[in-house]
C-alpha cells in the first residue's frame, strides 16, 4: 500500500483554529450549541471551504450540513466521513471537528491529486451530538436511522425554545415536518468512518498518535429523584427527618463502588448532576435529583449493574422512608466497529510506520448510530493528558495529520469498491 503524503497539516490545523474562534470566551474555553447563532457562524465557515473544493452542499431535514464530491458513478453509495462541530459549554478546539475537518482535508486532497474513483465522496457534521442545548445528544446521527420522535423535536432549551422552532429557523433547507424523507436505509451508505481525539489518556500513556477503535461503550442516562420531606434546617431533630441528601450520597458512593469493582473492569458510572429542591442554606430539601450515566461494552453487564442500582435505591429509600423515580433518557447498546474497516485502518497504519494500536471507545460517538445501517470504522488521535469537553482541549497538529493519512488512504481503497 503506498501511504498519501499529501495531507496539509499546516492547512488542516489552521482551519481547526479558525473554527475554534467561533464561540470562544476570553478565557478560550468554546461554547457552540447546536442550532444556536454560533453553531450557525461555524456551518457557514465549514460550508464556504466545502464550496472552495467544489463540493456540493446540502443540509438534510435533520440539520446536518453534507459536502459530497462526486465519483464516477454517481448512483452508488458514497464513503462518508464525518463527525460534528458543536460543542459542551466552555469546551475545546478539537472535539468532533478534527472528523470534520479531517474529512474535508481528504476532499480537498481528492480534488487536487484528481483522484479517479467511483464511487462519491461525502462529509457530513451530524447535529447536536452533544447535547448541550436540548439535553439528548446524538440527533443528527439518531435521525437518519430513523430513530427520532415527536417528544425529540418538541425538547426545549432553557429559553423555552423548541428544537422544532430551532431547526426550522437554522435554515430555509431545513423542515422538521420532512424528517422522514432524511432517513436513511441499509444500502445508502458504503462505509462510514470518523476520526475523532480519544478524549482519554491512554494514546499519550502509550507514546502513540493514532488508535483503531474495536468498541464503542452504550451509554445509559437516567435521571434519578429522591424524596422526603421539607423541614427548617434548626427546628427538626436529626433522628426525625426525612433528608433525601443523605440517601443520595449513600447511593452515589454505592454506584461509585459498585463501577470500581475488578469484576467491572469496563464499566463507568458518573453522576454530573445534583439538584436539591427546594434548595437553600437552612432547609432540609423536599426532594433531591441526580443524573446517572452508565456505559459499558458489554450489555448484559451494563443492565446488570443498572439493575442493582435499582435495587440499591430502593432499599435506601425505604430504610428512610423516603420515595423514589427514575426517569430514563437515553439507552444505547454498545456497538463493534465493523471488523474489515478496523483491518484497512490497521493496514493503513502500518504503510504509515505507525503501531496498528487498537483500543475501546468510552465516550459515544455518531459512529455507533450510523453502525445500524453502514459498515462503520473508527480511529482515536492523541489528546494532550486526555483533557476534552474543558478549554484546555488539545491535540497535536502532527498527530491529527498522522490520523488524517491513515483515513484518506482508507478512503481511497473504499472508493473504488464495487
Amino acid at each position: 500500500m503506498q501511504i498519501s503524503e499529501t495531507i496539509n497539516s499546516t492547512r488542516l490545523f489552521n482551519r481547526i483554529l479558525e473554527l475554534g474562534e467561533i464561540g470562544r470566551s476570553e478565557e478560550g474555553g468554546v461554547t457552540r450549541r447546536a442550532l444556536s447563532a454560533e453553531d450557525k457562524k461555524g456551518h457557514d465557515l465549514v460550508i464556504g471551504w466545502m464550496k472552495e473544493i467544489g463540493m456540493a452542499v446540502r443540509y438534510d431535514h435533520f440539520g446536518n450540513l453534507i459536502g459530497r464530491k462526486e465519483g464516477k458513478q454517481a448512483d452508488l453509495s458514497p464513503v462518508v466521513v464525518g463527525s460534528h462541530i458543536d460543542s459542551v459549554r466552555d469546551g475545546g478546539r478539537f472535539d468532533g471537528v478534527i472528523g470534520v475537518l479531517g474529512g474535508l482535508e481528504i476532499a480537498q486532497v481528492l480534488q487536487e491529486e484528481e483522484f479517479d474513483h467511483d464511487r462519491p465522496f461525502e462529509v457530513i457534521a451530524f447535529c447536536e451530538e452533544e447535547g448541550s442545548r436540548f439535553n439528548d445528544g446524538l440527533f443528527g446521527s439518531r435521525g437518519i436511522i430513523g430513530k427520532i420522535t415527536a417528544l425529540d423535536l418538541n425538547r426545549q432549551d432553557e429559553q423555552s425554545i423548541s428544537r422544532y422552532e430551532a431547526l426550522r429557523d437554522f435554515s430555509d433547507e431545513i423542515d422538521p415536518e420532512k424528517i422522514n424523507e432524511s432517513v436513511l436505509g441499509v444500502n445508502d451508505i458504503h462505509a462510514y468512518l470518523e476520526m475523532h481525539i480519544e478524549q482519554g489518556p491512554s494514546l499519550e500513556k502509550e507514546e502513540l498518535a493514532v488508535g483503531v477503535v474495536t468498541h464503542i461503550a452504550g451509554p445509559h442516562w437516567m435521571t434519578v429523584t429522591v424524596s422526603g420531606e421539607a423541614g427548617h434546617a434548626g427546628t427538626v431533630p436529626m433522628n426525625l427527618r426525612k433528608d433525601p441528601i443523605p440517601a443520595v450520597a449513600e447511593i452515589i458512593l454505592y454506584i461509585e463502588n459498585l463501577c470500581t469493582d475488578p469484576l467491572h473492569a469496563e464499566t463507568v458510572g458518573t453522576v454530573g448532576i445534583v439538584e436539591t429542591y427546594p434548595g437553600g442554606s437552612n432547609i432540609i430539601p423536599e426532594k433531591v435529583t441526580f443524573s446517572l450515566d452508565l456505559r459499558d461494552i458489554d450489555l448484559s453487564r451494563r443492565e446488570k449493574l443498572f439493575e442493582e442500582i435499582q435495587l440499591k435505591i430502593e432499599e435506601v429509600s425505604k430504610e428512610r422512608g423516603l420515595k423514589w423515580e427514575i426517569n430514563e433518557g437515553m439507552r444505547v447498546p454498545p456497538v463493534s466497529c465493523t471488523p474489515r474497516l478496523t483491518k484497512k485502518l490497521q493496514n493503513s497504519m502500518e504503510a504509515l510506520g505507525l503501531q496498528p494500536h487498537t483500543m475501546i471507545s468510552g465516550a459515544g460517538h455518531d459512529a455507533m448510530l450510523v453502525a445500524e445501517i453502514a459498515e462503520m470504522g473508527m480511529l482515536f488521535v492523541r489528546c494532550r493528558k486526555g483533557i476534552s469537553h474543558q478549554r484546555e482541549e488539545w491535540a497535536d497538529q502532527d498527530d491529527i495529520a498522522q490520523g488524517t493519512k491513515v483515513l484518506l488512504d482508507t478512503v481511497k481503497e473504499l472508493l473504488n469498491e464495487k
